[in-house]
């Protein structure tokens, strides 16, 4: 069964009680566009309420990217300050809701670059399979644009503080074999047998109890859920508002756009 998303770059269907969710978009490494956020909180949704699903599994198209970020070529028309940021987050953040207010066990099958948002996607699933191919990176340093909280929070949680103060500061990639190490993903497997090992293991944890899994998993995100509310998250989003609001974001964007490195000033 296919779902009616309101765009060709987010599919989604279930088989056999497993919901997927395709990025699709490989033209552009299936970067996040608007109306892929809207896409994918849909698909989360319809999922959330499908009792036939029990669990759901997200995938690149393409074979060369999990997600590459967001679409950096919408930036001018709907990220370019901190006003319009508030706008693209109100989108943007319900796509991601979707995926974090998931009662369902949730898998990432990330196979090839994923980057930024895409890291932030795959850090709300409960499990991650890379395939040996795959890269990491979340580049915020090199484009000037902050990163909330809840996503720092959500990193460090995984792979701890000073892991996360590596990735976060280098904004450099990782290969596979680290992101194992680190904790980034649970498995490395070749890209091969990705989609065959991600579909049993899937279909393994379909056949459990579903009360069982929905408890465990309840109690997962209320522990989760403890380190994001702190009086100094506040603190942070104002930080992350002058980034957005700098001459050193306008400078990234256009560095981007140019394929050139980027001239902070840090202003």
């Amino acid at each position: 069964m296919t779902m009616e998303l309101g765009t060709s770059r987010i599919l989604a269907e279930v088989r056999d009680g497993v919901g997927w969710i395709t990025f699709n978009h490989p033209e552009r490494r299936n970067a996040m566009s608007l109306d892929m956020w809207q896409g994918m909180g849909i698909a989360a949704e319809n999922f959330e309420r499908d009792p036939q699903v029990r669990v759901v599994v997200m995938k690149g198209a393409g074979g060369k990217a999990f997600v590459s970020g967001a679409d950096i070529s919408e930036f001018e028309q709907h990220r370019a300050d901190s006003e319009q940021k508030k706008s693209y987050d109100a989108i943007s953040a319900r796509g991601h809701a979707g995926l974090v207010a998931l009662s369902k066990p949730l898998i990432a099958m990330i196979e090839g670059y994923c980057v930024g948002g895409g890291l932030a996607i795959a850090l709300a699933a409960d499990v991650r399979f890379a395939s040996s191919a795959s890269r990491f990176s979340i580049p915020a340093a090199r484009l000037g644009l902050g990163y909330d909280y809840r996503g720092v929070a959500a990193l460090a949680r995984l792979v701890g503080p000073s892991t996360a103060k590596d990735i976060l500061l280098s904004a450099r990639f990782l290969e596979a074999d680290e992101a194992l190490k680190v904790g980034l993903v649970n498995a490395v497997v070749d890209a091969a047998q990705l989609e065959a090992h991600v579909t049993a293991y899937a279909s393994q944890v379909a056949a459990n109890a579903p009360l069982t899994v929905h408890a465990v998993k309840k109690a997962l995100q209320a522990f989760e859920q403890y380190s994001d509310h702190t009086e100094s998250a506040d603190a942070v989003t104002a930080l992350v508002m002058r980034c957005f609001d700098s001459e050193d974001y306008r400078e990234g964007r256009r560095a981007f756009l140019a394929k050139r490195p980027p001239q902070f000033q840090g202003r």
